[in-house]
């Protein structure tokens, strides 16, 4: 009975942000547990890396480009699921921008713009338009990648530490006006982890340090420490798992 809670067999999953770090580590787990699973990104060529990488394993993997800072883009991606596989069982938000760094007054128009379309409006639309799938098949999961600044302010993060925490108000409101279409929508907040797009935070030292010093595992995260914690959301064994928003850091917030 509770050996297949995780399996995910001929279930279609989107990921998006998948051709790196947290997002291509997820998509190569939900392929091992039997997903059909769509890489998108912003890059073709990067995005068909991961997807070759994954069918190399014995997976079934399909790369399609998407920026989602573009609308366009969103509702080209969904016509063509849509389309392709005439269903969408699990939706996982994890692509995302995060342009400037530095002190919250000196933040510009572009950077600030830029980035609510792509965490706040990317995300709220990449969840309306898989809702509407998952709503015609009576059931469907939405995660979403947000991060611990959503709940602490990461220092010089000031606009992105903004919109993960609508992030967070977003998967909530998901979470109840979608629960009863049988569509569980739920977050996972990392803390420091490896990847490129937190390149900032791994280059200078000071942050890094003042990091470390405040997390009692002493150490950051891989992208592949996040993959388990995605796994549950998406699978069976958190069915009755909706609303939440899960935080991996090594115990930074304790």
């Amino acid at each position: 009975m509770y050996q297949s809670l995780f399996d995910l067999s001929q279930q279609v999953a989107l990921v998006s942000g998948a051709s790196r770090g947290i997002g291509e580590e997820v998509a190569k787990c939900l392929a091992e547990y039997g997903a059909r699973v769509i890489v998108s990104s912003r890059k073709i060529d990067d995005c068909e890396r991961v997807a070759e990488e994954i069918r190399a394993s014995g997976g079934d993997a399909q790369a399609i480009a998407c920026n989602i800072g573009d609308m366009a883009q969103i509702f080209e991606l969904m016509a063509q699921i849509k389309s392709e596989y005439g269903r969408l069982d699990i939706c996982i938000n994890n692509a995302a921008t995060n342009p400037y760094f530095g002190h919250v007054l000196d933040t510009d128009l572009g950077a600030f713009q830029k980035t609510v379309d792509v965490n706040i409006r990317g995300y709220f639309f990449m969840s309306v338009e898989a809702g509407k799938m998952m709503r015609d098949q009576g059931k469907g999961v939405i995660v979403n990648t947000a991060s611990i600044n959503a709940i602490q302010p990461g220092p010089m993060q000031g606009i992105y530490s903004i919109t993960k925490a609508a992030v967070v108000n977003m998967t909530k409101t998901f979470a109840k006006e979608c629960g009863p279409l049988g569509i569980r929508c739920n977050a996972l907040l990392p803390g420091l982890t490896k990847t490129k797009f937190a390149g900032a935070l791994f280059s200078n030292d000071d942050i890094y340090q003042m990091a470390i010093e405040k997390i009692p595992m002493q150490r950051h995260a891989e992208p592949s420490e996040m993959a388990g914690t995605l796994l549950y959301l998406c699978s069976n064994a958190s069915s009755y798992t909706n609303g939440e928003c899960i935080v991996v850091d090594g115990g930074l917030l304790t």
